[in-house]
């Protein structure tokens, strides 16, 4: 075994406190057997990297894995750089933090964990009871007056991962300068200021919270929607079949539809938190087998539409009825990210400009590997579609940056913001959350059915007609994983060949211009993504993921048909495949 790796597990056993991610850690030093030693490696090769949106790794003994000693660490660099942005209320112990945490194993732990690092930092705490939403959570730092905000969670990874996002008092997850400056105050952490919960309530530094921030989460949803009345009326014509996936979708979603009198048919295996997510192997609505409970469900209960969402609630995904019958039932189609934003966003500036509401400078915002196709329905309603790096934390930015006054990148002048979505069923139909918001996603999306039900349309239908209005357009997403500690290097070796040897062309068709983001580009801030232009307008992006050890691959073109736009993305996959061997 390298005496670096058994020099840095005897460290940690040295400093972590819990009795089980130490007994892993000094089991693997005693056995010493080739399993072992890869283990431990792995283990501690490097730190779990505290990036631009926090931490996320699989849960277990380590400086590479996510435990509470990790996460202690890295609520301590946190709180090191509050105080250095805010000295004037530090200097007052006016400094607070919001902490959520969703059901996965652990979740409850390390938020406490956490938040007993934040106060014995003097940074008062308001910590929830139980699991919430990540919406949530962005909603109580803006509603509390909160300077930062965690929210445990790895999201849609398998039931290994955990993670942990931090957030600034805007309620967004950090951008720079915050996210790198956190970054070096978390490499610095040397010593690590705590406290007991005893202590930490008995000085007024630990509040635990629940109602008084779901009630006014609760009503800022309802408020969002555009035909309360419409739901009164026809309420009992559409049956909804929803599953939090073993989350914390379920409190919020059946509260929310259940007030506006809508029938939710709840998947009962799925309907509880569950860090062993029993039913599904990848806890995410993108993944078809993750609706495949509630999609038998909505046949048998004939549905008018399935609703998923993610563990801590901020994605978001349907399936509904084909307009096709079979027999007794139909036949349910999977409603893509891309898809959905674009329902979205027509049902949304439609509804401002039927009510006289439409802002005259009114924009949505998606991100640079969302489908084109949102940004033609928001040019049909006289709107503005603006992109932005992938991440919600990007949306937030130029939310934030509009709400300023200020000019950015490519436009004239400041908007003002509708709607924010990105592919990867994220959707933000509010102003009042900073983050992707499935709770809200799933208020409108109700609404939106009922909607279109009433002029006799289907969703399935309007999406079909936007085609005709904008073109048929077609996504496609592939994604590559690196496993182990030679993946970094792998991925950024495929990226930099990528860079230094483009491709001429992509299934066929000509490659007339390289857009690479690495220092920047085009008024974007740098990040490692690559774009490929296409003689036709097709465009191919290559990013490694800021979440997993992956390359993510993403196509989007328009065609006049569908057979069309399937068959040139047939082609550009073979081409990435043949780069990345998947």
């Amino acid at each position: 075994m390298k005496p670096q790796i058994t020099e840095r597990a005897k460290d940690y056993i040295e400093k972590e406190k819990d009795p089980l991610f130490r007994a892993e850690v000094e089991k693997l030093l005693a056995n010493q057997d080739e399993a072992s030693v890869k283990e431990l490696e792995d283990r501690f090769y490097q730190n779990l990297d505290f990036g631009t949106g926090g931490l996320r790794g699989v849960i277990g003994g380590g400086y590479n894995r996510m435990n509470t000693l990790v996460v202690k660490s890295a609520t301590q660099g946190l709180a090191a750089y509050l105080i250095k942005a805010f000295p004037q209320k530090a200097a007052k112990n006016e400094l607070k933090a919001a902490i959520a945490y969703d059901s996965r194993r652990y979740s409850a732990e390390f938020a406490e964990a956490a938040a007993l690092i934040f106060a014995a930092n003097g940074i008062k705490t308001y910590l929830f009871s139980a699991m919430r939403p990540t919406p949530q959570l962005s909603f109580a730092i803006r509603h509390l007056g909160c300077d930062t905000g965690i929210v445990v969670t790895a999201s849609h990874n398998p039931p290994q991962y955990n993670g942990y996002k931090a957030y600034w008092n805007d309620g967004s997850q950090v951008v720079p300068p915050h996210d790198v400056g956190i970054i070096d105050e978390v490499n610095s952490v040397k010593e690590i200021k705590e406290i007991s919960r005893k202590e930490a309530l008995d000085k007024g530094l630990l509040a635990v919270i629940d109602k008084e921030v779901d009630e006014p989460y609760v009503e800022m949803v309802k408020s969002r929607l555009f035909r309360p009345q419409l739901i009164k009326e026809k309420a009992g014509e559409v049956k909804i079949v929803f599953t939090p996936l073993h989350g914390t979708g379920a409190l919020h979603v059946e509260k929310v539809l259940g007030d506006l009198g809508l029938k939710v048919i709840t998947v009962p295996e799925q309907r509880e938190g569950d860090e062993k997510f029993p039913t599904v192997a990848f806890p995410n609505p993108e993944e078809a087998a993750a609706l495949d409970m509630a999609i038998k469900l909505g046949i048998k209960e004939k549905a008018d539409v399935v609703m998923a969402t993610d563990p801590d609630a901020d994605r978001f995904g349907i399936a509904v009825p084909s307009n096709l019958p079979q027999g007794n039932s139909s036949d349910f189609v999977l409603v893509t990210g891309n898809q959905m934003g674009v329902l979205l966003a027509d049902y949304i500036f439609l509804s401002l400009k039927e009510f006289g509401k439409m802002p005259a400078n009114a924009a949505m915002v998606n991100t640079i590997v969302t489908t084109g196709m949102q940004k033609k329905v928001a040019e049909y309603y006289g709107a503005v579609c603006y992109e932005c790096l992938t991440g919600f934390k990007w949306i937030a930015d130029v939310m934030r940056k509009w709400e300023n006054g200020e000019t950015i990148a490519g436009l004239t002048e400041p908007k003002t913001f509708v709607f924010g979505t990105e592919e990867s069923y994220g959707y933000l139909v509010e102003t009042e959350v900073r983050d992707k918001d499935g709770v809200s996603a799933a208020a409108l999306t109700a609404e939106m059915t009922l909607y279109w039900r009433s002029k006799g349309k289907s969703l399935l239908d309007r999406l079909e007609e936007l085609y005709e209005i904008c073109g048929y357009w077609q996504e496609l997403g592939i994604s590559k994983y690196f496993q182990g500690p030679e993946g970094p290097a792998t991925m950024n070796g495929i990226m930099e060949e990528y860079r230094k040897n483009p491709p001429k062309t992509l299934g066929g068709i000509e490659i007339t211009k390289v857009r690479d983001i690495k220092n920047g580009a085009d008024g974007l801030p740098p990040s490692d993504v690559l774009q490929f232009f296409l003689k036709d307008g097709t465009i191919v992006s290559a990013r490694p993921s800021g979440t997993e050890p992956k390359i993510k691959f993403y196509a989007s073109c328009c065609a006049g048909s569908k057979a069309e736009a399937e068959s040139k993305l047939d082609s550009i996959k073979k081409d990435i495949r043949s780069v990345i061997g998947n």
